[in-house]
This record gives structure tokens, C-alpha cells and sequence, in this order.
């Protein structure tokens, strides 16, 4: 015999999540370049027209801009101690075409955040200590450090106190 002082439950069905509802909810996260955010919209099992689709929509409306997603990974990047070098490829990674990443550039630029040689120096300084007193080995690695980082040898060089001045 079925209890009827019970409240029947009822299911309810959770309404399905559209791409561009899930393209927002990515964007509303953090900026993404058209290229990740297709991938990470396939990666969950979107079909690849339905993510373009998606892409474009969220493009059209404002909500995703690469030249935007370009501004912001140099700002972060550069502030963390990356150099253009590493920064320019990993934009290039995302898709940004060479006036995005130029423009980006151009941006940090104005800001008067883009002293690479100033930034590098002080990367050796937290890093290593102070570059007058470094021995050959340490600025070897300190120059490996920089290089990874994706500085140029112009700016290793300033850095670890062997450019001349």
C-alpha cells in the first residue's frame, strides 16, 4: 500500500546549457582568444561547427575580442616576469595575428611598462642578489634563467651586468 501523506517528488530536468551560454560563462571567468575558447568548447563536447558558431556570437556581441585577450596576456605576462620573446610566442599559440600582438605591445608601451632591460635586472636581482658580485657559474645560470624567460641577449647581458656600461 503506497503512503499517500508523501509528497509525490517530481524530477525536474535541468534545462540544457546552449554553446553560447557556455562560451559566457567561460568569458565571464577570464578574457579567451577565439582559438581557446573553440578548443575548450569542443573539449566538452560541443561539435566544432556548433562552437564556431558560438564563438562567433560571443565575438559579434562584444564579449570575447582577441586584440582584448592580447592586452591582457602581455600586461599579466610581463608583470610576471616574462620577456617579449616568450610572450609574442605564446600569443602567436592562441592565434593572435602580428597586428594584435603588435598592438598589445604598443599598449604596454604607452603605459611605460615595456623597460625589458629594467625588468630583467630586477628578475636577476630577486632571483640571484646583486649582479656586481655574481661569479661566473651564477651568472651563467641567472643568463639561462633570462633565456628561458624569453628576454633577448641584450638584455641578459644589461641584466646580469656584462653589457659594457
Amino acid at each position: 500500500m503506497v503512503d499517500s501523506a508523501q509528497p509525490e517528488k517530481t524530477s525536474r530536468r535541468r534545462r540544457e546549457v546552449t554553446p553560447a551560454q557556455r562560451a559566457l560563462a567561460l568569458l565571464v571567468r577570464r578574457e579567451h582568444s577565439r582559438k581557446e575558447l573553440a578548443l575548450k568548447l569542443r573539449a566538452r563536447g560541443i561539435e566544432a561547427a556548433e562552437a564556431d558558431a558560438a564563438v562567433e556570437r560571443m565575438a559579434s556581441a562584444g564579449w570575447q575580442d582577441d586584440a582584448r585577450f592580447a592586452c591582457s596576456l602581455v600586461r599579466t605576462r610581463a608583470a610576471a616576469g616574462y620577456g617579449p620573446i616568450h610572450i609574442r610566442a605564446e600569443l602567436a599559440s592562441h592565434g593572435i595575428g602580428h597586428e594584435a600582438i603588435g598592438a598589445a605591445f604598443s599598449a604596454l608601451s604607452e603605459a611605460g611598462d615595456d623597460d625589458w632591460r629594467a625588468r630583467a635586472r630586477a628578475l636577476v636581482l630577486r632571483r640571484f642578489g646583486s649582479q656586481d658580485s655574481l661569479p661566473l657559474p651564477m651568472q651563467r645560470k641567472a643568463a639561462d634563467f633570462l633565456l628561458r624567460r624569453g628576454y633577448d641577449s641584450d638584455c641578459i647581458r644589461f641584466a646580469i651586468g656584462n653589457d659594457g656600461d
